[in-house]
């Protein structure tokens, strides 16, 4: 994990930088590159992680051996779920998670140096400026400005259905997390064959 270890962001636009660099080199992964993501992320392996580098670069790798770690951690063990869910399903699941963990990065680097409440703001409408991981991996943000295009009747209802993906989504990131505590593979993978109903 090599790939800007040592760049220390101190400024808002030092670290929407290292953001930018980091998101495009997750979503590098989950959509370019996603054969070779699919092929790093084997279940029979340890727990592995998702990291994303300033340098728009993406490594499967296990987690940092030090403790506390430098940066906060990535979702630990997203290999586990690979083959106990359907693909898209699997790649939705870790941007997620992928989405949480820039925010971590972005707001650890925010509080080392210092961001008042101003600069905070600042940085958070910059991110939320940008479509997240997951709506890029799921396609959600081209339909975001399709629907901005035009004037929909149905909004409510779309609003329902969407919060009731994202709730799903919810519960799926808590039982991913909850897993690499308390769970091993087998009993992972059982509780993955359970239907979520995200389809």
């Amino acid at each position: 994990m090599d790939g800007g270890a040592n760049y220390n962001p101190r400024t808002v636009e030092e670290v929407f930088r290292d953001f930018k660099g980091r998101r495009a080199g997750m979503i590098k992964a989950l959509t370019t590159d996603v054969d070779e993501f699919y092929q790093q992320c084997d279940p029979e392996k340890e727990n592995l992680c998702l990291y994303g580098f300033p340098n728009e670069l993406w490594e499967v790798n296990l987690p940092a051996e030090e403790v506390p770690p430098e940066l906060p951690e990535p979702a630990l063990g997203i290999n586990f779920a690979r083959d106990g869910m359907q693909e898209k399903d699997w790649l939705s699941l870790v941007a997620v998670h992928s989405d949480a963990w820039l925010l971590a990065v972005a707001f650890y680097f925010g509080a080392r140096f210092g961001f008042d409440k101003a600069d905070r703001k600042r940085l958070f409408n910059m991110i939320n400026d940008l479509p997240t991981i997951f709506e890029v991996v799921t396609g959600t943000a081209k339909k975001q400005v399709k629907e901005k295009s035009s004037v929909s009747n149905h909004s409510s209802n779309k609003s329902k259905s969407n919060s009731k993906v994202v709730v799903k989504w919810i519960l799926l990131s808590i039982i991913f997390h909850l897993s690499s505590f308390i769970l091993d593979k087998k009993k992972w993978n059982r509780c993955l064959s359970i239907d979520y109903g995200l389809e």
